[in-house]
């Protein structure tokens, strides 16, 4: 994991662990995605592989950056689109 993990709530106040993961491989484009985790340990990390950067200083500036509103609505999209039923957005 990269540094940088933010912290949120979502809409139902469940606290989230928005970080930067990188996938091995020699390829350094777009390596490093986001990744939001329940807090507690709960369920399973979701894994958003429409939002990647190619270099840690970009993804830190990005995740600092990002509000909790932008956060939520990543994850609300997130788990839609991967049909979770055990985790609620």
């Amino acid at each position: 994991m990269i540094s940088g993990v933010r912290d949120f709530t979502d809409a139902q106040g469940r606290a989230w662990h928005a970080s930067v993961l990188q996938e091995p491989g020699t390829d350094y484009k777009g390596r490093l995605y986001l990744s939001l985790a329940p807090r507690d340990g709960g369920g399973d990390a979701v894994k958003l592989d429409d939002v990647r950067w190619n270099s840690e200083r970009a993804a830190r500036r990005s995740l600092e950056t990002m509000s909790e509103v932008e956060l939520r609505r990543r994850l609300r999209s997130a788990l839609g689109r991967s049909g979770s039923a055990g985790a609620k957005p």
